[in-house]
């Protein structure tokens, strides 16, 4: 899916401290994004904050300090803050441009998600949002808005920037920042967050892209409140690997949610099983006598050069056994058992006592026992002297 710019029109200014801006991202409720580059060319996102905002003094001290602490955070699932200016004019921020959709632009475009990819998703966001607790920030605003999909996996833009807006006379006065229907129960109660409020948004991500629908659905702001506040959340048609650890994520009491440990584990684990039922599949898919995808091994060990037989234990060995023996029980010894002339020889001659249980049969040079001409005919000999012994 390509990422839509739309032309810069007169309202929007054609440079920010020396960035020359090229067409616009989008807009939110702090202010507009831009397309512009570096002077060697890297691409950025640049966010100019609304002159609302610009304008409230402990705004710009909180933004100050949620800047300084953003571009501490260093993670491979993050857009890294690369420049800012919070005391400039109009303040700003400049990031790593990402390019790929939203989950939201991507969700909406093409429904939800499979599941193997939900549990990519998953884990990449929570490794995201432990790099940005590990730099003492909450997020405070993860949405699908605000979850870019890159070619080499999920990335977290705007962590920590909404909490210099919660500080502002403007949310005082009713103006609601974000999305209402993916914040939390903390949040919409007006109680301190924390990681775990990070968790629970986190959950609600995951179980949007998996099925196409917020948990607490649409409809006017108060309406949702009470939602997220009271009722519990509507995980129908949540794949069944994953409801139960989403119910535990958004669990109303911060205090009983996972932590992002064990939320990488089990998205990990998920991803695990999710390669083990597709390999099985293929396996099915192949036939009993069918050939199999290079690399791929059943867990009887029939590989691409070996068919799938009820009680077959693959390999080579096994199929010289039944070509020597039949598909009988592979004997203890097989190569004293199979030798002919101890399993013709009479108790107490030569033959059979030249033949210990539980060791190969060998030539008299040392070697391998083999089919030998000559041990065949010394079989006939002693048999035939046998023979003439008892008719005497």
């Amino acid at each position: 899916m390509a990422v839509r710019f739309s032309p810069l029109d007169q309202s929007d200014p054609a440079e920010i401290a020396g960035y020359q801006l090229r067409a616009r991202l989008g807009s939110g409720g702090m202010g507009n994004v831009y397309l512009s580059f570096t002077r060697g060319g890297r691409p950025v996102a640049l966010k100019v904050v609304r002159k609302e905002f610009a304008d409230d003094p402990e705004f710009r001290r909180r933004f100050r300090m949620e800047v300084a602490a953003a571009q501490r955070v260093q993670g491979i699932y993050t857009a890294p803050v690369v420049d800012a200016d919070p005391d400039a004019p109009v303040p700003w921020l400049a990031t790593a441009y990402i390019a790929g959709p939203s989950l939201s632009h991507a969700v909406v475009e093409h429904g939800p998600l499979p599941e193997p990819s939900v549990y990519r998703l998953l884990a990449g966001v929570a490794e995201g949002l432990g790099a940005v607790h590990a730099a003492g920030l909450v997020h405070r605003d993860l949405k699908p808005a605000n979850v870019l999909l890159a070619a080499d996996g999920p990335r977290v833009i705007d962590f920590g920037i909404a909490r210099a807006a919660d500080a502002t006379s403007l949310t005082g006065t009713g103006a609601v920042l974000g999305t209402p229907a993916f914040m939390t129960p903390e949040q919409v109660a007006g109680r301190p967050v924390s990681p775990a409020t990070d968790v629970f948004a986190l959950a609600h991500l995951v179980v949007y892209a998996a099925t196409g629908h917020a948990v607490f659905g649409d409809g006017h702001y108060a309406t949702l409140v009470y939602r997220i506040a009271q009722e519990e959340p509507d995980l129908s048609g949540c794949p069944d690997g994953l409801r139960e650890f989403a119910g535990r994520c958004l669990a109303k009491d911060p205090a009983q949610r996972p932590d992002l440990g064990e939320i990488v584990l089990f998205a990990k684990d998920g991803l695990t099983g999710q390669a083990d039922d597709a390999a099985g599949q293929r396996v099915l898919a192949a036939g009993p006598g069918g050939r199999h995808p290079r690399g791929l091994r059943h867990p009887s060990g029939a590989t691409a050069r070996t068919p799938i037989a009820p009680g077959h234990r693959g390999g080579r060995i096994e199929r010289r056994h039944r070509a020597r023996h039949g598909r009988g029980r592979r004997p203890a010894n097989r190569r004293a058992a199979g030798c002919p002339a101890r399993a013709a020889a009479p108790p107490g001659t030569a033959a059979a006592q030249g033949h210990r249980a539980g060791r190969p049969c060998r030539a008299p040079g040392g070697g391998r026992r083999r089919r030998l001409p000559w041990l065949q005919r010394q079989g006939r000999r002693q048999l035939a002297a046998a023979a003439g012994r008892g008719r005497h």
